[in-house]
């Protein structure tokens, strides 16, 4: 059973859904370790190139909803920005 959600920008859920996108990078580690849901934030992101990716546009992909879900397998420290990077398997 699932219990928890994580809330990600479109169009980055839909790549998480594709298995292209294998880390979630946020400010703070997670002790998480289970499915979680995919919850479409309501505002989509503007990063041209991911919307390249997917071969959408804005408002393209559904938004403000559970999508789909995916296995939180780890968190790790991003090197580069200095945050966390949690470890997404199973979309």
């Amino acid at each position: 059973m699932i219990i928890r959600a994580i809330s990600i920008r479109q169009p980055f859920v839909e790549l998480i859904l594709q298995g292209r996108k294998t880390r979630e990078y946020r400010s703070k580690p997670t002790n998480i370790r289970e499915r979680v849901y995919l919850y479409a934030s309501l505002r989509p992101a503007d990063w041209p190139e991911a919307w390249r990716q997917v071969g959408k546009q804005p408002g393209e992909l559904p938004t403000g909803a559970i999508v789909g879900s995916v296995e939180i397998v780890g968190c790790r420290v991003d090197g580069r920005t200095g945050g966390w990077a949690y470890v997404l398997k199973n979309p």
